[in-house]
């Protein structure tokens, strides 16, 4: 019975693993992950091709074996998450009954169902496929789990909720206040468009957010510069909301790429003595580049005009001839290229990525800069490059006995 309980516990928790950990988790993971994302796109790319009458006429069959294959990888998918959902760390205090419930009533949770429940209206009622296109089509939603573009607009939208709201509420009012002088200038010379405020706020609604179909416009003087005040009011209104979201997604890139560079830098040793205050400084001065295997970081006798830390990957470094050629490696939390940068001297090594490589590059001005504020760091530089050279002296020492 144990037994039993630690193999479903095991296997939940390695499908959660699976299922929710994509793109930064397994093999597995990324490759289960981007599966269902192209049969999502498949799934959705058929239900609007069937939409056209010639093309449902021809592949009507291929479209229901696709429409059929998707819905039911989608139903296990479905299962399957709401399975795990113990396992998410918002749930894992509830029940097994409790967490499932939470996940099924989650937003996300809702979508996936929506995602599945075609299948399920089909087979109790409805054999005709086609009178569910709103809920084939709303699985478009499902692509916020596995676009970070629009988790960071939900996030976004989420956050500034208030803010629209008031703009929406400005909105209403402004409708409301046009469609009412509207209806009373213009009623009674056009009753068919005017004649009530209900059907003046459609000209209203129209006019404030820009799009002016023409169907209905003013023909006094009195309603043309009232169209023209609610036109310049459109204007505002259509600003106002873009702004706040355009300002909110600037300051959640930000407070992302903040994270991941104060991440980044207090993962160097070189930092670890150092303050928060001495580390966010020193994030002003680091620029972020990336590599790809085999990509030169620079070459022996190229002029020096940054040092790097290594934050992600490995390098190899070849020598110069003083140093017979010697070939070595550094990983993540490493520098290189800083003796060059103080001395001014042309680089004596060329270095290049072992894989993918993500470097933090600090440049020659600010390095001498920093190094005058904070003595210490010129300390820690010292001794980690004196270390390399005992290393390499050493290793040349042994080789040497061992030839002999």
């Amino acid at each position: 019975m144990s037994e039993g309980r630690a193999f479903h516990a095991e296997a939940r928790h390695y499908l959660y693993e699976i299922l929710e950990s994509a793109p930064q988790g397994s093999r597995a993971a990324i490759i289960v992950n981007r599966g269902i994302a192209l049969l999502l796109i498949v799934s959705i790319t058929t239900t609007v091709l069937e939409s056209v009458p010639d093309l449902r006429a021809s592949y009507g069959a291929l479209f229901r074996w696709v429409e059929y294959i998707s819905l039911a990888a989608f139903s296990i998918e479905y299962y399957i998450r709401v399975w795990i959902a113990p396992e998410h760390l918002l749930y894992r205090q509830m029940s097994t009954f409790n967490a499932c419930k939470a996940y099924v009533l989650s937003p996300q949770g809702i979508v996936d169902f929506f995602t599945v429940a075609p299948l399920w209206v089909a087979l109790v009622g409805s054999d005709d496929l086609r009178v569910l296109v709103i809920l084939r089509v709303l699985r478009v939603l499902k692509f916020a789990r596995y676009s970070s573009g629009m988790r960071s607009l939900l996030e976004v939208l989420e956050s500034e909720r208030r803010a629209l709201l008031a703009c929406l509420v400005i909105l209403l009012c402004a409708t409301l206040v046009s469609a009412t002088a509207m209806h009373l200038v213009e009623g009674q010379i056009q009753p068919d468009k005017f004649g009530s405020i209900p059907e003046a706020m459609w000209w209203a609604v129209v006019t404030l957010t820009t799009v002016g179909y023409g169907d209905v416009v003013p023909v006094t003087g009195l309603g043309r510069m009232i169209a023209s005040f609610t036109i310049i009011g459109g204007l505002i209104m259509v600003a106002l909301p873009v702004g706040i979201v355009a300002n909110a997604f600037s300051e959640m890139i930000h407070r992302r790429d903040f994270i991941v560079n104060w991440n980044m830098v207090a993962r160097v040793p070189l930092f670890s003595h150092l303050t928060a205050t001495d580390i966010a400084h020193i994030m002003q001065l680091l620029h972020a580049r990336q590599y790809e295997r085999g990509d030169i970081v620079f070459r022996r006798g190229e002029p020096a005009h940054s040092m790097y830390f290594i934050a992600e990957g490995e390098v190899e470094i070849e020598l110069g001839p003083e140093q017979r050629g010697r070939r070595i490696s550094l990983g993540s939390g490493h520098f290189f290229g800083e003796s060059s940068v103080l001395k001014r001297m042309e680089r004596s090594a060329t270095v290049r990525a072992v894989g993918r490589l993500r470097l933090l590059m600090l440049d020659a001005e600010d390095l001498r800069a920093l190094i005058a504020r904070e003595p210490g760091i010129a300390k820690k530089i010292d001794m980690i490059v004196h270390g390399r050279g005992q290393t390499i002296e050493m290793d040349d020492a042994v080789k040497e006995a061992t030839a002999s």
